[in-house]
């Protein structure tokens, strides 16, 4: 092993050799029911990425496994499917950013100099229906949350608290901004015209707005067809030194330029917003980090996987993550500048409204698909002239990870 020399920036954190994404790979997304078990699931994935690296599985030194709904090791069971090595494998929950987590960890190690491969794999095996608690004899990781939605909007025990917490954020932003209901329909039609067009999408049938809207109502302004599905599924990647990656002719690595991850601020729970509440500042900070280590700008970036779980934190990103001012989302989705033919593509894949959310491997999905895009590998999804992407990937609880890519 060899030690990299890192250097502080001005800001204390580390900065030493690029890593790059050497190699990507992912299964179908399917419903609960429908998939193999989990296990299997992420072995499929991890052999895709490794033949798509051109390396074998000895050359890993480490492993980062994550994962919601599962017993404690479960990462090792799925790796183990792939030999025995005895390398280290941590097992990595993070709610729904569990996947860009695994990413960001096998990234720094890496960047320390402490290996030169790392693999970073998400699975979930879901049961149907809404999110719940396993655990109901201890406190509940978002009891402050709901206790804060609680005072600020009320709270509806028949309706999933995600919905409720994500569709008050979409109401506040609705009010304050005097935004149609139309407006947040049109990201899912426009998520299913995206999700057509990729086979490892779950929902592929086109939707109109009136199909949309005309769908059972969860949360205002919410609509069933505007709440991602819990789904089955893994996707993993390898990362390594870009020095590395030249001494094994890896030539289609794609390079992570900036990472950062953030956490919930006070505020969150003191400005009494159903908006911060659901990690815009978390969004927001996390871009900007991301735009000043690289002196990218929001303009720069072409394709975008963003975390859609509900229309109303897809129009939300948006503006944290800078693609348009404050205030301005409705016209940049009737302008269709996030789609094709626009500023920048949001969700190519179909995001997770329609390619689907199993929440561990949904971070490492959105980067195999930026992958894909980078490399000019996407099909019928490539953005033209695509150099640079950016992935958003939000867990409440809370944690935010943004990602900069290029080639």
């Amino acid at each position: 092993m060899r030690l990299r020399w890192l250097f502080l920036d001005k800001k204390g954190g580390c900065m030493g050799d690029h890593t790059v994404v050497a190699g990507v790979g992912m299964v179908p997304f399917s419903k609960p029911g429908q998939s193999g078990t989990y296990d299997i699931m992420a072995e499929k994935a991890v052999k895709a990425a490794l033949a798509d690296s051109g390396l074998d599985y000895t050359a890993v030194k480490q492993v980062y496994a994550g994962f919601v709904y599962g017993d404690s090791t479960s990462g090792q069971t799925a790796v183990y499917r792939l030999g025995l090595t005895g390398v280290p494998i941590i097992n990595v929950n993070n709610n729904c950013s569990t996947g860009s987590t695994a990413l960001f960890l096998a990234r720094q190690a890496v960047m320390s100099g402490q290996v030169d491969c790392a693999l970073a794999l998400g699975f979930e095996q879901m049961n149907p229906g809404a999110l719940s608690s396993v655990y109901n004899d201890r406190p509940q990781p978002l009891g402050r949350f709901t206790e804060e939605m609680n005072i600020v909007q009320g709270g509806n025990s028949n309706t999933p608290l995600a919905a409720q917490l994500f569709g008050g954020a979409g109401a506040e932003y609705a009010k304050k901004y005097d935004t149609k209901p139309e407006t947040f329909a049109r990201i899912s039609v426009k998520a299913r015209r995206h999700a057509a067009k990729n086979p490892f999408a779950v929902f592929r049938t086109p939707l109109t707005v009136e199909e949309v809207l005309d769908s059972p109502r969860i949360h205002d302004p919410l609509t069933r067809y505007q709440c991602c599905p819990p789904t089955c599924g893994a996707a993993a990647a390898v990362v390594c030194a870009e020095d590395f990656a030249k001494s094994h002719n890896i030539d289609r690595a794609v390079r992570i330029s900036a990472q950062s991850m953030r956490t919930d601020y006070a505020n969150t729970f003191t400005d009494h917003s159903m908006i911060s509440l659901v990690g815009y500042d978390m969004t927001k900070a996390a871009a900007q980090e991301v735009y000043e280590t690289t002196g990218i700008d929001p303009k720069d970036v072409k394709v975008v996987e963003l975390h859609d779980c509900f229309t109303a934190n897809e129009l939300l990103s948006y503006e944290a993550l800078g693609l348009t001012p404050e205030g301005t989302s409705e016209r940049f989705i009737w302008d269709n500048d996030n789609t094709y033919g626009g500023q920048v593509v949001t969700n190519p894949s179909g995001g997770l409204l329609s390619k689907g959310h199993p929440l561990g491997a949904t971070g490492l999905a959105q980067c195999t698909e930026l992958v894909w895009q980078l490399r000019g590998e996407a099909e019928e999804r490539q953005v033209s002239g695509a150099k640079v992407a950016l992935q958003h990937n939000l867990g409440l609880g809370g944690a935010c990870v943004v990602t900069a890519y290029q080639v």
